[in-house]
């Protein structure tokens, strides 16, 4: 049975799901990270907020950690890369706090335009200073989003329906998907012209840092009303203070900040700042949504492999599960057939993909392949950290799509390429199918055509294709009382290279592989274990 850690605050309905579905949990928020450190590796899955620090030294810890979910977007608190290498897969929850966090964005906006805030402190204050708070009308005027993405396009719809012209920069935002959204899909440099109003809704990444710098602002129209509801770091906060300051911004509404939390800050005190504590998500109705998304994410993952908003592997749905999992299966064992032929001189892997699993998540197969295929030369290996490993050590990983079909509905080929100390360039070709039972198939290898099942044990022998072979290998093996359970042979041409697949009961001592390999005609005999 898988085991869950809640480690920061969620709704109950989060534990329910996961004791509805069979998943033992340990609901324990507020815990301090000695304390966690101390009982991490206990967990196959855990659920965090934004409390939980998911540091280098707690995924060290983690030793039976499969899965991280964050119940929220932002996944600052948790070391990705170090997850990544520790094969950790990192889910989030993307859209249950989206229109939450979308009205107040609106709600931010409408303060701003109205100086709301500063009006209630001077009303509730025994002021009654009405010819002092002065705003501005909403309709008619231009919304520039940065960002139009999930929470981008619902405060553009929100704004349409409050009679606004909405503009856009977003490199990802297509012609038609603008259309769609009512929006005109512009550049930075034009948007920032234009709008009356800017809002941002983009992640917080080396490009988008300080995406509103002092350069930024001084080329946006006088008077524009800045609201920033997703990262802070997106507005350069000095150079906002500065335009505020000296009276080009007329006003900002921000919810969150550089540093957080945020005790002080440079804008403190401007009566032309709203500021709340990063309360977007701060809905009972976000919370729960975010709560039971992240548990039946983590829930869905343990028991069924299905992958849904992991910010490192490719979202694989329960029903997508069902179909890719026989050839992720055949994609690892193809894999690990290569690698444990392949020393430590591996320079490229391509992965071929014809017929059914060309259709397929291709990502998912290939990482797969490339887990198998590392894994008996490295420890510690799997789907999730297969690519950042090849990457490290520069190896060239490409992929083919086919439509076509053969002999097969659809097959996966895997050609290794191995460069020796001279240079010389060595390949390896394996391809393999799934049959209609589920089960993956060994068609190929070597060029030669063959139909093997995957064993736990399995003698490979490369051999001339002389008479007399198979009786002298036979004897081997029951002298050495191995007993064979399948033997397969398949040859290029009669008399040429034959290669064969003995599945056997048991392992083959490294002794019996040598006096195999002393055989007349073998060229090379190697044990395999699946």
């Amino acid at each position: 049975m898988p085991k869950v850690l809640i480690a920061d605050k969620l709704s109950p309905a989060a534990v329910a799901i996961f004791e509805e579905r069979g998943i033992e949990v340990d609901n324990k928020p507020g815990m301090t990270k000695e304390e966690l450190l101390e009982c991490i590796g206990e967990y196959d899955g855990l659920a965090i907020r934004s409390a939980t620090k998911v540091t280098k030294d707690v995924l060290a810890a983690a030793t039976n950690l499969k899965v991280v979910g964050r119940a929220g977007i932002g996944v600052d608190n948790v070391d990705i890369p170090a997850a990544t290498e520790a094969g950790v897969i990192v889910m989030n929850t993307p859209f249950g706090n989206s229109i939450t966090t979308a009205e107040h964005a609106i709600a931010l906006m409408l303060a701003l335009a109205r100086e709301l805030p500063a009006a209630n402190a001077s009303t509730q204050a025994g002021r009654w200073e009405k010819n002092r708070f002065m705003g501005v009308e909403i309709t008619g005027k231009v919304l520039g989003l940065i960002g139009a993405g999930n929470i981008g396009s619902i405060v553009a719809d929100r704004a349409r329906g409050l009679k606004m012209r909405v503009i856009a920069f977003d490199p990802y935002l297509s012609p038609e998907r603008a259309v769609e959204l009512g929006v005109e899909k512009v550049e930075l440099d034009d948007l920032l012209a234009r709008a009356d109003f800017i809002t941002l809704h983009v992640p917080l990444t080396a490009e988008t840092k300080n995406i509103l710098s002092a350069d930024a602002i001084a080329k946006t129209k006088k008077g524009v009303r800045i609201i920033n509801c997703a990262r802070g770091g997106l507005v350069d906060e000095f150079a906002l203070k500065a335009a505020l300051d000296n009276g080009h911004v007329a006003g900002a509404a921000l919810d969150v900040f550089e540093i957080e939390p945020a005790k002080e800050n440079i804008l403190f005190g401007s009566d032309k700042l709203v500021a709340t504590p990063h309360l977007g998500a701060s809905t009972s109705e976000a919370q729960e949504n975010v709560a039971l998304q992240v548990a039946e994410q983590i829930s869905d993952y343990l028991l069924t492999g299905a992958v849904t908003n992991a910010l490192n592997l490719p979202s694989i749905t329960a029903a997508e599960a069902v179909k890719v999992r026989p050839w992720i299966a055949l994609a690892e064992k193809l894999g690990s057939f290569a690698g444990q032929l392949t020393g430590t001189s591996l320079s490229a892997v391509e992965i071929i993909y014809e017929g059914t699993p060309s259709a397929l998540n291709t990502r998912a197969l290939t990482q797969a392949a490339l887990a198998g295929l590392l894994a008996p030369m490295l420890t510690g290996v799997n789907m999730v950290n297969a690519p950042v490993v090849a990457k490290e050590r520069g190896i060239n990983v490409s992929e083919t799509r086919r439509d076509a079909r053969g002999i097969y509905e659809g097959y996966i080929k895997i050609v290794v390429r191995m460069t020796g100390s001279l240079g010389d360039e060595t390949t390896r070709r394996l391809a393999g199918t799934v049959f209609s039972d589920g089960r993956p198939r060994l068609i190929q290898v070597k060029d030669i055509d063959l139909d093997a099942e995957f064993a736990p044990h399995m003698l490979y022998v490369v051999n001339e294709d002389k008479p007399g072979l198979i009786g002298r290998l036979g004897t081997l093996l029951g002298d050495a009382q191995v007993n064979i359970a399948n033997f397969t042979l398949g040859r290029s041409a009669p008399g040429q290279n034959a290669v064969c697949l003995v599945e056997v009961d048991g392992g083959v001592s490294e002794d019996l592989l040598w006096k195999i390999g002393k055989l007349p005609g073998v060229r090379m005999a190697k044990s395999l274990a699946f």
